[in-house]
Order: C-alpha cells, then sequence, then structure tokens
C-alpha cells in the first residue's frame, strides 16, 4: 500500500493547480511575508530561469521559497564555496533553497602530522 501524498491537507493534483496567491496562504508566516514584501531580482531571475530551463540550474540566492514550479527541478545552490545540486522534491515545499545546501561540514582530524611535539603523539585511546 502506497501512502499518498499530502501537503497542508492536499494532494499534489491540487497544489500544482493553484495559483501562487492561494499557495502564499498556506507557507508559513515568514516565507509568506518574503512574497508579500515582493521578490528581490535574483529571485525574479531565478524563478524564470525555472520556467523556461530543463537543466539544472546555478544560483547563490538562498533565501528563495520553494514553491510547486520548482518540484522535479535540479537547482545547484551555493554553498559559500562551491554548488550543491539539490533535486527539488514535494516534500520541501515552504522551505527555502538554503536549508538543504549546508554551509559547514564535520571536522574530522587524523593523526598527528611531521613535527607534532612528543605530547600530542600520545593521544588518550578512550
Amino acid at each position: 500500500m502506497v501512502k499518498e501524498f499530502s501537503w497542508c491537507g492536499f494532494t499534489w493534483d491540487q497544489i500544482e493547480k493553484m495559483s501562487t496567491e492561494e499557495f502564499i496562504r498556506y507557507i508559513p508566516s515568514r516565507e509568506r511575508r518574503t512574497f508579500r514584501r515582493g521578490l528581490s531580482d535574483a529571485m525574479k531571475k531565478l524563478v524564470k530561469d525555472v520556467q523556461e530551463s530543463k537543466g539544472a540550474i546555478k544560483t547563490h540566492c538562498r533565501d528563495m521559497v520553494v514553491t510547486p514550479l520548482f518540484v522535479g527541478k535540479t537547482i545547484s545552490v551555493h554553498s559559500g564555496k562551491e554548488f550543491v545540486p539539490i533535486i527539488i522534491d514535494k516534500d520541501m515545499l515552504g522551505h527555502r533553497l538554503g536549508e538543504f545546501a549546508l554551509t559547514r561540514r564535520r571536522v574530522a582530524h587524523s593523526a598527528p602530522g611531521i613535527g607534532a611535539t612528543r605530547s600530542s603523539a600520545s593521544l588518550s585511546v578512550k
């Protein structure tokens, strides 16, 4: 038995038929305010690129809210160092692109290097 997709009580068919104004009513207030104040030029350019393009799109616009228009597209979001490709899924609706392109990585240290002092060579084995 496959679970049917549901977002805020709507099926995917209903969400696709919604206008942008209707969709805005159901996203969280912080994201709703972004649309009410008006999109920035970079956001408008990103929406235009998503409508016209079929390939991967590169953007620095981490604060863009994911709308039904973006679902199924691959968007490469800049993480501060590189572009992280993100395949937009239905579950990402209402979130911002920057939430999926992490800017910090886990630090993994190895053994002490050449020239290390004797005290750092004897690490505890806990």
